[in-house]
């Protein structure tokens, strides 16, 4: 009888890291505010210095990231954008 090894393969899990951003971007000193929430950053402000999405920082010209904060998971990050909206913004 001859007995063969059988081969398992090793699956290695990776966990992957994501981070999410909530933001605020405004045209002026003492002017017009947008809080918004997005997973990559740096493409977003981009958007917006370019104007490639219509809509509301289009129309108002906010193309100035004055604030932003980082967030491993995503329902704290839209969490945090929904408490900004709504003017409290010391909630976490």
């Amino acid at each position: 009888m001859s007995f063969r090894r059988r081969q398992e393969s090793i699956t290695i899990m990776y966990k992957t890291v994501h981070q999410y951003y909530v933001y605020i971007f405004t045209n002026k000193k003492n002017g017009t505010l947008y809080i918004g929430m997005t997973n990559d950053l740096e493409r977003r402000v981009f958007e917006h210095k370019k104007k490639l999405v219509d809509g509301f920082t289009k129309r108002y010209d906010l193309d100035n990231l004055v604030y932003f904060e980082t967030y491993q998971y995503v329902n704290d990050a839209i969490l945090r954008e929904k408490r900004l909206k709504n003017g409290n913004v010391n909630g976490k």
